[in-house]
């Protein structure tokens, strides 16, 4: 009697299609990543009071490391040099704000008349108009008004202890900023030196060349803003030159400063000139600016910035424009304000990565490992080359 012989084992990936284990295999992958960048942003959030002023520093310091460079090729001790660029800079801003005020306060006093005639005007308008509303009704309306406001007290207090601890965040996210910004720029090198000391020593060389190149975007990315912010002001400004709108160089001066705030800074200074139009010149003036602010805004932020600032962080326009929708989306004006140089510094760190671009860097940028020790590959993919890393001093990193 002949015995069958039992048949093969087979393994169970076997009874699964290759297409269904490759596709498997990159889900889970990606799940993890998800998952793994949605904690991450989830416990940034809870300490955003600390993010967001060392981001800030981190962007003003891209900003000024150029000026504290100069200074020390020209022999100023780098403490020396740190301290009169930050005190420069917070004089600038301190002083173009204060002129700022001061001329559009005496502004706004000699158009105050104006102002008043405008909102006798504007109660005309309502009893004459299609509305026909009376004085009688006018009135009865403010008192409504003033009834709901006194009604609602308690909530309006705690709007302003609520809005109280805004500004007290605000303070003290200034202080921080200012202070991260010294360090970043007093001691950026010695800080990045000892964060790539912290990785494994296979894992130096590219993290510290990735790091270089990356502050490198960051630079380009800060400068490149300046421009849009410098085309935004002379637009508006000059089109409230050409109307005859008062007040014209100092709006120009705040949407400057308001262009570096995404979204509530074009708000702001787009409705300030709207209303300095209205006041001063009537309703067909102020249209005209309205349609020159909501131009030039569309302008920057569609054309100019997409491609501008594509080129400069090496960034494609639709991807700037996704990262300003989507880090507004999830973080607010903070998300909107570091969604593009974020992405651009971490493109510009993976592609370095990916390229193993500290093999071409050189001996002088990947010293040999000391003598019996063994180098590691980072990646796998080839033989190892790299020992540790030591950055160079140029910027922060």
């Amino acid at each position: 009697m002949a015995v069958t012989p039992p048949l093969p084992r087979r393994a169970p990936d076997e009874d699964v299609p290759y297409g269904v284990r490759i596709a498997a295999a990159w889900s889970w992958r990606m799940i993890a990543i998800i998952l793994a960048a949605g904690i991450v942003v989830w416990l940034l959030s809870h300490v955003s009071l600390l993010v967001i002023p060392v981001m800030v520093a981190a962007l003003l310091s891209g900003l000024l490391s150029p000026i504290v460079s100069f200074q020390r090729r020209h022999g100023l001790p780098n403490g020396v040099a740190t301290a009169l660029t930050v005190v420069g800079f917070l004089a600038v801003v301190v002083g173009s704000l204060s002129v700022v005020g001061r001329t559009l306060a005496r502004g706004f006093a000699s158009l105050w008349d104006q102002a008043l005639t405008g909102l006798a005007q504007i109660q005309g308008w309502l009893a004459t108009g299609p509305l026909q509303i009376t004085n009688e009704e006018l009135d009865g309306y403010i008192e409504n008004a003033l009834r709901e406001l006194q009604d609602n007290s308690a909530s309006i207090v705690t709007g302003a202890l609520s809005w109280g601890s805004t500004l007290g965040h605000l303070a003290a996210g200034f202080l921080l900023a200012v202070f991260a910004l010294v360090f970043f720029l007093l001691e950026g090198g010695r800080i990045w030196r000892f964060l790539v000391g912290l990785m494994p020593r296979q894992a130096q060389a590219a993290t510290g060349g990735a790091g270089r190149l990356g502050w490198r975007t960051l630079v380009n990315y800060v400068r490149v803003q300046l421009f849009v912010a410098f085309v935004d002001a002379v637009g508006i400004g000059l089109g409230a030159l050409i109307l005859g709108v008062p007040l014209a160089l100092p709006l120009g001066v705040l949407v400057f400063i308001g262009s570096f705030i995404p979204i509530l800074g074009a708000l702001v200074t787009g409705a300030l000139a709207v209303l300095l139009a209205l006041v001063a010149n009537g309703w067909v003036n102020a249209l005209i600016m309205l349609a020159i602010v909501l131009i030039v805004q569309q302008a920057e932020s569609h054309i100019l910035q997409p491609l501008v600032m594509g080129k400069a962080v090496s960034l494609h326009p639709l991807a700037v424009v996704l990262a300003v929708a989507g880090g507004s989306m999830i973080a607010g004006i903070a998300g909107a304000l570091f969604a593009v140089p974020v992405m651009a510094v971490l493109s510009t760190m993976v592609r370095y990565i990916a390229g193993r671009g500290w093999d071409a860097d050189g001996p002088a940028a990947n010293p040999p490992p000391p003598a019996g020790q063994a180098p590691a590959d980072t990646d796998g993919e080839g033989p190892p080359r790299a020992g540790p890393f030591v950055p160079g001093t140029v910027g922060t990193p």
